[in-house]
């Protein structure tokens, strides 16, 4: 693996190349940013489980360098991103967070790194990117939920050319997760047996984009397949409008998913409705939710990725499991309300029903239930500016067979984190 001085050095290296043939904006237009996340992670399981208890503490550095484009109808533009998190405190009856990368004799390693380069073309208001890629789409996340980032290789073409149309287009074929320095191939998400968890693909393809029909109406769609595994079709719509002193918003979405070509990791028949529905009104902010999951298997998505909007914010499941009925209930406050800019809470109920699963995971009829509850604060002014804290609670209890991926559990994130622009 990777350590520190490396990452350094070759960071360091590419801002001192010599670049007489770049001219324009490729210099002068670039950034950097370097980010500095502290991140602890415990979760403790209740209840019959092999495992008591997930804790750990790392501290994560990113460093994200963009250059601008080179003059000309075809400008070429060049990224640097190097990723290093380093092990606090874990041990191997602890290890297993997905902060740290665990070895064969079950510890996890003192740090780990990596590093990827993409290059970029733009013509007019199209782009193309090659190389390390970081997609936030309705069909595929890069996972930013723990200590440094979910990467994927290949590449991706975003164009706004069209007034008030967003497309998007891309081919990847490895995978580096969350805890890991290996590029892999990619598969689904298989936690409580839903599918093949073993089952690879070297191909995931996906289109789509985003119409602003109204200043305050976007319409969506997008397709996306893992080739021999699954594919899936994606249909949204988010309105938003002035109601009374406050702002209702709508946010739909529906997928359709099934296996694809031999279907090397089972059989795929989902169709998913979600529904969340919100009004603020000053400092607060109500929203309620649900999603109806149909079809003879749970939503397919990446592994270590998120099944989008399925139940956002959720720590301890994904509330996506074959045949779910969920719900859930939010509310939001800003204290500036209080006159405290910068300090925030959230606190949500999150609740499942008429699960099926296999039966040595419990069979029919199931439930699974979240509360939880976030406390944020940005520093706003003094030598601490621009820090972030934040600390997150939950508690989660199922009806699952004591062998289920999801298990009775109290979870605590605390996060610490600083974005320091370079230039």
């Amino acid at each position: 693996m990777h350590k520190v001085p490396k990452i350094a050095l070759i960071s360091a290296s590419l801002l001192w190349i010599p670049l007489p043939a770049f001219s324009g904006g490729f210099i002068e237009d670039s950034s950097g940013t370097l980010t500095f996340r502290n991140y602890y992670f415990d979760r403790d399981y209740k209840g019959e489980s092999n495992i008591k208890q997930q804790r750990e503490w790392a501290q994560g550095f990113t460093l994200d360098i963009k250059s601008g484009y080179t003059e000309g109808p075809i400008g070429f533009g060049l990224d640097f991103l190097g990723q290093w998190g380093v092990k606090l405190d874990s041990s191997k009856d602890r290890a297993g967070t997905g902060l740290l990368p665990v070895g064969t004799d079950g510890r996890a390693d003192n740090s780990y790194s990596e590093m990827g380069l993409t290059g970029k073309l733009r013509y007019s208001k199209t782009e193309l990117h090659v190389g390390t890629l970081r997609p936030m789409l309705p069909v595929l996340i890069s996972s930013p939920a723990r200590l440094l980032w979910q990467t994927f290789q290949g590449g991706y073409l975003r164009s706004k050319d069209i007034n008030d149309l967003s497309l998007h287009a891309g081919y990847l074929n490895r995978v580096n997760h969350r805890d890991s320095t290996d590029n892999e191939k990619i598969g689904v998400a298989a936690p409580n047996g839903r599918f093949n968890g073993a089952a690879r693909s070297d191909e995931f393809l996906f289109f789509g984009g985003d119409y602003q029909a109204k200043p305050n109406l976007t319409l969506s769609y997008y397709y996306a397949r893992l080739n021999e595994i699954y594919q899936q079709h994606y249909l949204g719509l988010q309105h938003n409008f002035a109601l009374g002193p406050g702002e209702f918003k709508s946010d739909l979405r529906y997928f359709l998913s099934d296996e694809a070509g031999e279907g090397k990791a089972g059989s795929v028949d989902n169709q998913s409705i979600i529904a969340n529905f919100s009004y603020q009104q000053g400092t607060h902010k109500i929203t309620l939710g649900g999603h109806l999951l149909s079809g003879d298997t749970a939503l397919p998505y990446i592994s270590s990725s998120e099944a989008l909007r399925m139940a956002e914010l959720a720590m301890n499941s994904d509330f996506s499991n074959p045949d779910e009925h969920y719900w859930d209930v939010r509310y939001d406050y800003d204290f500036a309300g209080w006159g405290i800019p910068g300090l925030t809470t959230v606190a949500r109920f999150m609740k499942g029903t008429n699960i099926e699963l296999a039966e040595r995971y419990g069979g029919k009829g199931l439930e699974e239930t979240e509360r939880s509850f976030w406390v944020s604060y940005a520093v706003q002014s003094g030598p601490l500016k621009g820090v972030n804290f934040r600390i997150k609670n939950a508690r989660y209890q199922n009806s699952f067979a004591s062998n289920a991926s999801f298990r009775d559990a109290n979870q605590t994130r605390v996060e610490i984190w600083y974005s320091m622009k370079l230039w």
